[in-house]
C-alpha cells in the first residue's frame, strides 16, 4: 500500500458488503491481522468506526470485496495520516474569571434500519460531547432484527443515555459542574416515544428500551431532542457516505490536521 493514492473516504457511498457474491480471499490470516490494528485506528479515529465495524464482521470467511473494502480504509487513511481529534478549553472562550461554568454533555444516535443484506439487522451509532469535545463514540450492529425504522432508532437511543449517565456520574463525583445531557434525533417519532407516557401495543415489545429512556427523561435527568437529519452527526457512524458529506460529518466531530493545530 505504499504506492497507493490516497482517497478521500474510507468506504464508497452505499456501499452494503455481504457474505456472498465474490472470490473467497485466500490470505485469511492477512486480512484478520490488517483488520486487528484497524480497530486500534478508531481509539483516535472515530470517523472509520463504521466502516471497521463493517469489515470486521467477515474476520471467519473475508471475501475479495471485503479486502478491497479494507485497503480502501488504508489508503483513506494514508491520505490523512496527520488528521486526529483535536481538543479545545470547555467551556470554549472560557475567561479565567469564571472557571467554574457549567460543562454540556451532549450527544447524538443514529441507526440505519435494516443496512444488513444478510440478516437484515440495523446499525446503531452515537457521538458524545462534553463541551465541544468528542470524548465517546460507537458504531454497532443491532443484536436483533428491528421491524421498524422507529424501533431502530429507539434501540440506538436507549443505549445512549446509559453512556450519559455514567459520565455525569463521573462528573458529579470529581465535583464537576455540568448541565443535564441532551439527547439529538432526527427521528419524529422516536422523540414522541420518549416523552409519551402511553405505551401503545405497538411497542410493546421493546418495552425496556421504553421504559429505561422515559424514565429518565420523567425525571429530568436528560432532554431528548429532534435534530434535522442534515445536522445529525451520528451519520458518520452508521452508513456510507458521499465524500462531501462525510468530510462535513467528518470536521463536526472535531476531526482536524494536527499540523494545522500545532501543541
Amino acid at each position: 500500500m505504499e504506492n497507493s493514492k490516497p482517497i478521500s473516504s474510507p468506504m464508497v457511498s452505499g456501499c452494503k458488503l455481504s457474505k456472498s457474491g465474490s472470490d473467497k480471499f485466500l490470505y485469511v490470516s492477512l486480512y484478520r491481522s490488517v483488520v486487528g490494528a484497524l480497530q486500534y485506528a478508531t481509539i483516535t479515529r472515530p470517523e472509520i468506526s463504521f466502516s471497521v465495524n463493517k469489515v470486521c464482521q467477515f474476520m471467519s470467511n473475508p471475501l475479495e470485496q471485503h479486502w478491497s473494502a479494507v485497503k480502501r480504509i488504508l489508503r483513506y487513511l494514508k491520505g490523512t495520516i496527520s488528521l486526529g481529534l483535536h481538543l479545545q478549553p470547555a467551556p470554549p472562550n472560557s475567561q479565567p474569571a469564571s472557571p467554574n461554568s457549567p460543562l454540556s454533555i451532549h450527544a447524538y444516535c443514529d441507526a440505519d434500519w435494516a443496512s444488513d443484506p444478510d440478516d437484515r439487522r440495523s446499525t446503531s451509532g452515537a457521538a458524545i460531547f462534553i463541551g465541544p469535545n468528542l470524548i465517546s463514540w460507537w458504531s454497532k450492529k443491532q443484536t436483533v432484527v428491528a421491524r421498524s425504522s422507529t424501533e431502530a432508532e429507539y434501540r440506538s437511543l436507549a443505549l445512549a443515555p446509559a453512556e450519559v449517565m455514567w459520565i455525569q456520574t463521573l462528573l458529579t463525583e470529581l465535583h464537576v459542574s455540568h448541565h443535564s445531557p441532551i439527547i439529538y434525533c432526527d427521528n419524529m417519532s422516536t422523540v414522541a416515544l420518549a416523552h409519551n407516557p402511553v405505551l401503545h401495543a405497538r411497542t410493546k415489545h421493546m418495552k425496556l428500551d421504553l421504559f429505561f429512556v422515559r424514565e429518565k427523561v420523567a425525571a429530568n435527568l436528560l432532554r431528548v431532542v429532534h435534530v434535522p437529519a442534515i445536522d445529525q452527526y451520528a451519520d458518520i457512524l452508521t452508513k456510507s457516505l458521499s465524500p462531501s458529506r462525510f468530510c462535513e460529518l467528518r470536521s463536526k466531530l472535531k476531526l482536524a490536521d494536527s499540523l494545522s493545530h500545532p501543541t
